[in-house]
């Protein structure tokens, strides 16, 4: 799996094979256009280029409108560019579709989550706030010290206090997928999933980051043990050359 751009619908619930209730995210896949690759030899690095929804054209500026027709393909409203060892599969105008997901296979799903506005850190951070009466006056939700005094004379960075709250980038790892409807284009995950009804998500094949890095060590550990040993020899053969010549 490549990766795909697909809508959130919404939520329900569906019953397994043992006939428990599963919380499950409706999520729609249109097909996605292949608008462009990138390979290691051009550009550094192999990835592909996916299109999703059409978007009109008066709303396109010009170097985007002559790309679209120089590649004759449709202007999409949103392009996602998902890396790939196997940019060199992909064509311009390939579609892929909810039939490139497989039921029961495990992924990582990308959304923006609901914005809720500016909040205090009673909601952020389910602080207990202050005393609901005894004397309190307007410090019922008050976050209370934020800090010394004199020294250091400042507030400490990263301190827990009211900001904006929502409307960030998130990434729900290890997502099943429990169900696929391809003449609905619909794909049904269990669990939930950042974003609101209509919003765009990225589905992402599952990695697992932690053999990825152990492999990159053992790797680099390989090539210095290797580039020792080479060192090693080299300077043996160089004492053994200088003895030689002595004698």
């Amino acid at each position: 799996m490549l990766g795909i751009i697909a809508e959130k619908l919404g939520m329900t619930q569906i019953y397994n094979k043992e006939g428990q209730i599963v919380p499950v995210t409706v999520v729609k896949v249109l097909p996605n256009n292949v608008v462009g690759t990138k390979t290691n030899s051009k550009h550094g690095y192999n990835a592909v280029q996916l299109g999703y929804d059409e978007q009109k054209e008066s709303r396109l500026n010009k170097p985007k409108l002559g790309y679209y027709k120089k590649i004759k393909q449709a202007p999409a409203k949103i392009v996602k560019e998902f890396k790939t060892d196997r940019s060199s599969e992909y064509n311009i105008g390939m579609k892929l579709s909810a039939a490139s997901l497989a039921e029961g296979e495990i992924i990582n799903v990308q959304g923006v989550s609901k914005g809720k506005g500016f909040q205090g850190v009673m909601k952020l951070y389910s602080f207990a706030g202050g005393c609901s009466s005894h004397g309190t006056s307007v410090a019922h939700r008050v976050p209370g010290s934020i800090g010394q005094g004199t020294d250091p004379g400042r507030v400490i960075k990263n301190s827990k206090l009211p900001r904006h709250m929502g409307d960030e980038t998130v990434t729900i790892k290890n997502l099943e997928i429990v169900g696929i409807e391809l003449d609905q284009n619909i794909v049904l995950i269990k669990g939930a999933i950042p974003g609101s009804k209509k919003s765009h998500l990225y589905l992402y094949p599952q990695t697992n980051e932690f053999e990825e890095k152990v492999l990159a060590q053992k790797e680099s550990t390989e090539k210095n043990s290797e580039s020792k040993e080479n060192k090693n020899n080299k300077e043996t053969e160089k004492k053994v050359e200088e003895n030689n010549t002595k004698a």
